[in-house]
């Protein structure tokens, strides 16, 4: 009975959670149409190729800005290395799609930065200096400086982990600085540099907003032209699956890179490295290379949404304006209270069953964060349409499905910060209170979620930030006439209306950056005690 009554939730879930992407792979057993036909003979290799050069030139942009950051703030002591260590993850504060638009306006033929440049070398008028961003190469760079933060941190963590025993033996062996990164230090963190490059991966190939507006066909913006353009739903399924079973290969990647990412050292003593001290050519050089990321992934962006509010008149922010605040906050607030509340029973009876079949099973769970938003929504959509023709009830455009998307999402999210919260529960405390005869709930109730209001606060920002961010699940799923920030600020820049696009733009920035802000303050609150 015992067994029953708690293995019952965690299948119940990934029932539930495995709706969606079942529903898409379900597409590929009916018929091809015409439309499919006409997309693999003319730009399906195209969304290919573009999918690939985006995924691999990204992949070698946060790799090095990612590395280079992480390895000098790690192993280095100069000015200004405070500021670094935190400022580096500014950037998470401004989504691709937000950073595209602001570039765009930036560097267009008539952008702030070619009409500073002729205004400052009194050019000709037609005179342009700076090339244009919308093109492959722009959205590299864009998705390089905005997306960098989870490598960088990622990799900062396994370089403070690691022995200073390794680096004394490697510097007694003749190996220079240089050659000691290379040789030692990188190869030790490979699996966990791996496993950061394929959640980048996963959030390029997903991406919508930024693609869309610099018109580089990918699968997600042809999934969604096939849908709203040839008005083919069945095709934009079938697409949808092509790109989830991309995604699958790449969390097979990340799951394998993982399993090497705990290192043990054999060496009696485990003393953390000590920064060297930087002076002279070398201190500027790491200011340089630290303020690089900083000044393009979060200064030049924001300071010209910034621009475009404050200095250009706009009658945006109003009533409605705060009516978009009201309904970001409030979708992020509910959907982050509903899967923190799963993750916590779920994590709980993993702790007290101690069954790695059900630690197995919220894996399978997790797995969802590996889904494009566009697909998502295609697979949730399916689902509440079945639902509609089954009940009474109209749930297709409602609130409930965009929730539900956002739990299925980002319930890696969640989970992380519960899972990593428990585990610094002893479980003598358990035994202890079982022994005074409390049942499991109480226990729950009166011992663990007090222990765990750090881990809820955590999960609840990291899941805030998310959501205020999603895009091509917010678009698709939402109820009619209800707007978001994301939404608002991608029809505004969907209409070339760019000025118009800053002031929500602007505030999902703010939105994400308050957050950010505390999850700093909590990291650096840890460390000290």
């Amino acid at each position: 009975m015992k067994n029953s009554f708690s293995l019952s939730p965690i299948f119940l879930v990934a029932i539930i959670f495995s709706l969606p992407a079942i529903f898409i792979f379900l597409s590929l057993a009916q018929d091809f149409s015409s439309n499919w036909m006409h997309l693999v003979d003319t730009v399906l290799p195209e969304y290919l190729l573009n999918s690939l050069k985006l995924f691999i030139g990204v992949s070698i942009g946060v790799f090095i800005l990612g590395v280079s950051t992480a390895w000098i703030i790690s192993t280095c002591e100069f000015r200004g290395k405070k500021f670094f260590s935190w400022a580096l993850i500014l950037p998470f504060a401004i989504p691709p799609y937000i950073m595209s638009y602001a570039f765009t306006g930036l560097f267009d033929s008539y952008g702030s930065a070619n009409d500073l440049a002729r205004f400052i070398f009194q050019l000709d008028p037609e005179t342009v200096l700076f090339p244009s961003v919308r093109n492959i190469t722009g959205a590299i760079i864009i998705f390089s400086f905005t997306l960098y933060p989870y490598v960088f941190l990622i990799s900062q963590t396994s370089f403070l982990n690691q022995s200073r025993d390794i680096f004394d033996v490697s510097r007694t062996l003749g190996l220079s600085r240089f050659k000691t990164f290379f040789k030692v230090a990188l190869p030790i963190a490979r699996p966990s540099i791996v496993a950061a490059l394929m959640l980048v991966g996963m959030e390029v190939l997903s991406d919508f907003g930024a693609v869309e507006h610099f018109a580089i066909p990918t699968f997600t913006s042809g999934i969604f032209r096939t849908w709203f353009g040839l008005n083919d739903l069945t095709t934009a399924k079938q697409l949808a699956s092509i790109l989830f079973m991309i995604f699958l290969f790449l969390i097979l990647i990340e799951k394998y890179s993982r399993r090497k990412i705990l290192y043990t050292s054999n060496s009696t003593s485990n003393r953390e490295l000590v920064p060297t001290p930087l002076k002279g050519y070398k201190e500027f050089f790491a200011i340089i290379v630290c303020s690089l990321p900083i000044f393009i992934g979060f200064f030049i962006p924001f300071v010209q949404l910034l621009y475009w509010t404050i200095f250009h008149e706009s009658t945006f922010f109003s009533s409605d304006f705060i009516s978009l605040i009201t309904n970001s906050l409030s979708l992020a607030a509910i959907s982050s209270i509903i899967c923190l509340s799963i993750a916590t029973i779920i994590n709980y009876i993993i702790r007290i069953e101690k069954n790695n079949f059900l630690s197995f099973i919220n894996k399978i769970i997790t797995s969802g964060y590996g889904i494009p938003g566009i697909v998502l929504a295609l697979g949730v959509l399916n689902l509440f349409l079945m639902l509609d023709n089954l009940s009474n009830i109209i749930l297709t455009g409602s609130l409930i499905g965009l929730i539900f998307a956002y739990c299925v999402k980002f319930y890696a999210v969640t989970n992380s910060s519960i899972s990593s919260g428990f585990k610094k529960i002893s479980i003598n405390l358990d035994n202890v209170a079982s022994s005074l005869g409390s049942p499991n709930r109480r226990i729950l109730k009166s011992i663990h979620l007090p222990l765990l209001k750090s881990s809820f606060l955590i999960g609840t920002l990291v899941f805030m930030i998310e959501v205020i961010k999603e895009l091509p699940a917010t678009l698709i799923l939402r109820p009619f006439n209800f707007n978001t920030l994301s939404v608002s600020a991608y029809n505004f820049a969907s209409d070339e209306r760019m000025i118009e696009a800053a002031a929500p733009s602007i505030g999902i920035v703010i939105a994400c950056l308050i957050p950010i802000i505390i999850l700093i303050k909590l990291i650096g609150k840890d460390e000290i005690e």
